[in-house]
């Protein structure tokens, strides 16, 4: 095991004992335009005004495309198109990686910030693409944006790197998972110690679920939650794109708000809304539109949960022990699209 790599084990195992502290340190103000390098202890707080700015994009990019952001449409393409624009802007290398068992060979968004231990490195994703029902908003704009906005807030931080950061916005989720698919078979999975996936993170009637709810990668996620006093379940509800890592024996961990399942009595002791409705009414469905199927509070959290892993995870200054990464075992043969 290399040098790196004792580092990217190490920032797994010490999740649980560094969460909390770095949580309940105060946001921290984006540095002036131009600023250098400089170290950050504690993950910023996520832009949620910004965050619903790129959900309004994405539904003017579906009205403007015949009502969908699918793949193999020109919706997709120009979503697509946007969060590369974005992301280079900010300064990360983007690669735009045509998927040739996609829809229309739609490319998955790649992009790498500089810095740290690249055989650690740390992938977050989220599917970009719709159902050609609608806009997608939900399912799955809110996680790529609230992913898109954490990636900015990132580079403006700059911080040092302990470990190399990647994210991804995958095509043709919808179909079958092809694009993480492609990704996985094309590209592969060596030098990666975590993959963490994002889908439907702003539902109405919102839920907190995460995969493998103990382990010390989920951590790095529910050790925001924990921090601001929302209480997280199990996910129940299956599948999205980390199934390709999973099967590929990478660590996973997965945050959801809920999708077509109905909320219980006692979660809404837990979190709220209403008993006996989907935590999104509007799964796969045309009223999955922004802003009427957005809970913004839900993808406030979502974006600093987002954050606060990156920092965990990443961020030189979060982890000093060795332990081994708690991944989940082997997915279902056959799997659902969320």
């Amino acid at each position: 095991m290399t040098s790196a790599r004792i580092r990217a084990v190490a920032a797994l195992a010490a999740v649980a004992l560094t969460t909390a502290a770095l949580t309940a340190s105060p946001a921290q103000a984006d540095p002036p335009a131009g600023a250098t390098e400089a170290v950050a202890l504690a993950p910023p707080d996520v832009n949620v005004e910004n965050t619903k700015a790129h959900l309004q994009q994405f539904q003017t990019i579906a009205e403007d495309n015949g009502g969908t952001r699918a793949s193999g449409t020109a919706g997709y393409d120009a979503s697509a198109a946007y969060v590369q624009e974005k992301l280079a802007a900010a300064g990360f290398d983007v690669t735009l990686q045509p998927c040739t068992s996609c829809n229309g060979d739609d490319p998955n968004v790649i992009a790498d910030w500089p810095g740290g231990a690249a055989d650690g490195t740390v992938m977050l994703g989220a599917h970009l693409d719709s159902v050609r029902a609608g806009a997608g908003i939900n399912d799955n704009g809110s996680g790529s944006a609230a992913l898109l906005e954490a990636a900015l807030a990132l580079a403006s931080s700059n911080p040092t790197m302990l470990n190399h950061v990647r994210f991804a916005w995958w095509a043709d989720e919808e179909s079958g998972l092809r694009g993480s698919e492609y990704y996985v078979s094309t590209t592969g999975t060596d030098d990666l110690s975590a993959y963490l996936n994002f889908d439907m993170v702003g539902s109405t009637n919102a839920g907190y679920f995460l995969t493998e709810l103990d382990s010390t990668l989920t951590a790095s996620l529910k050790g925001h939650f924990d921090a601001i006093g929302v209480p997280t379940e199990e996910m129940t509800e299956c599948c999205s794109d980390d199934g390709p890592f999973v099967d590929a024996g990478v660590p996973t961990t997965f945050l959801s708000t809920g999708a077509s399942a109905r909320k219980t009595a006692d979660q809404v002791e837990k979190w709220g809304g209403t008993a006996g409705v989907a935590f999104d009414d509007c799964y796969h469905s045309a009223c999955d539109g922004y802003p009427d199927n957005i809970d913004v509070t839900a993808i406030d959290r979502a974006g600093d949960a987002i954050a606060n892993a990156v920092w965990v995870l990443a961020v030189e200054g979060g982890a000093s022990s060795v332990d081994s990464p708690v991944g989940r075992p082997a997915s279902p043969a056959a799997r659902e699209v969320a």
